[in-house]
């Protein structure tokens, strides 16, 4: 290939680039803000059982008394 291309686009303005960056923001922001919504939604467990074979083990691991 003889044509040299750029990974920059040199003619864009300040102003061009500010809005492709805004507009890049929007889109990345929908996720996080449903993900948010989510886990906002997501009740505590407060009665998780430990089973004594996985303290011991991680007790072991961990070096807790």
């Amino acid at each position: 290939m003889t044509a040299q291309r750029l990974a920059y686009d040199d003619a864009s303005s300040p102003a061009e680039m500010t809005a492709d960056c805004l507009a890049a923001q929007a889109v990345l922001a929908r996720p996080v803000r449903a993900a948010a919504a989510q886990l906002a939604q997501e009740q505590g467990k407060h009665d998780i059982a430990i089973p004594e074979a996985a303290a011991r083990l991680a007790r072991a691991i961990y070096g807790e008394a």
